[in-house]
């Protein structure tokens, strides 16, 4: 993280980037390099905190959804969560904020990831239980829907409106500020500090709904529970950073292979892999191609898709075994 906010458009050295940092920490800001203090502070850190916040957030809720539905490819965007996040950010920029109540983009974009985890949580349930394949099916196919109405949307945009409508569908953080930051590192810890206690349930429901229920897990007040707290957190870090995919189905696998699969390892652990990730993928966005930024969503896809696909030939091995 600190090496992240060295690097940039303007290159700071190690040391006054550190010097910057430990000033405003201690409160002794005197004698700072007025620029270099407004490129460090003003800029990279926020930026830099807030890619680590919704790495660490999106690691969590694809933890969560895997676990909720007992499969490895869920993430919140295959759950419907991302594209409902989209929808709402996409109508404010094309049509107004009239056309939502007035909201802006980031409530609207939180509004819609609530939405279609609504919609999901109500297709996905048989006879007053959730299911866990329905819940998958039921995601894709809301996803699908808000996609295609996201698409409709686009074709009555103007250039300009199309640039910003593509540039925050594919993610980015180049925009943060402080303001951004106490909403989503609120969320994100209160999310994780109250899943924390829960591993053991998360053990028992991810080795079967009828070993969970032996332990005497409410599997259904469960399910309920982590599919709400997968949607806050999707809900209000792609509010702020748009749609950044793959996050959450790369990352807890990778954790899992490394650390094990006990969730009171695994949450804490992922939280922190997700959060140096996601640090790590936005220098690369904004060095690759200097002066110019990449979208987060680009890097991220080009990294998961071909992890995606390692990870379907590797569960296919499994099940030949």
């Amino acid at each position: 993280m600190l090496m992240a906010s060295c690097v940039g458009a303007v290159t700071v050295p190690l040391p006054q980037t550190w010097e910057v940092v430990t000033g405003h920490l201690t409160g002794r800001t005197a004698g700072l390099d007025p620029i270099v203090d407004q490129i460090v502070w003003e800029y990279r850190v926020p930026r830099v905190l807030l890619a680590a916040l919704c790495g660490a957030g999106l690691a969590v809720a694809g933890v969560v959804l895997q676990t909720l539905v007992d499969n490895p490819l869920a993430d919140p965007y295959v759950m419907g969560l991302s594209p409902g996040a989209s929808l709402g950010a996409v109508l404010v920029i094309t049509a107004g904020s009239g056309a939502v109540g007035g909201a802006s983009v980031s409530s609207a974009a939180f509004g819609g990831a609530t939405a279609a985890a609504v919609a999901v949580f109500l297709l996905g349930q048989r006879r007053g239980r959730l299911a866990p394949t329905r819940l998958v099916l039921a995601g894709v196919a809301v996803g699908y829907l808000l996609l295609a109405v996201t698409s409709y949307l686009q074709l009555s945009a103007d250039p300009n409106q199309l640039r910003q409508v593509m540039f925050w569908l594919l993610g980015s953080v180049a925009g943060a500020t402080w303001d951004q930051l106490p909403p989503a590192a609120t969320t994100v810890a209160a999310v994780t500090a109250l899943l924390l206690p829960l591993g053991r349930r998360l053990n028992a429901l991810a080795h079967g709904e009828e070993q969970a229920i032996a332990f005497g897990v409410d599997v259904t007040r469960l399910r309920v529970g982590l599919l709400l707290a997968a949607s806050l957190l999707t809900g209000v870090l792609i509010a702020v950073a748009g749609g950044i995919g793959f996050v959450g189905l790369m990352i807890p696998h990778l954790t899992r292979l490394t650390f094990g699969t006990d969730h009171r390892r695994l949450l804490p652990l992922a939280a922190l892999v997700g959060a140096g990730y996601l640090v790590c993928v936005d220098l690369l966005s904004r060095t690759l191609d200097r002066p110019n930024e990449l979208p987060l969503g680009i890097l991220t896809a080009a990294f998961g898709a071909p992890f995606f696909l390692w990870l379907l030939r590797r569960n296919d091995a499994l099940a030949g075994r």
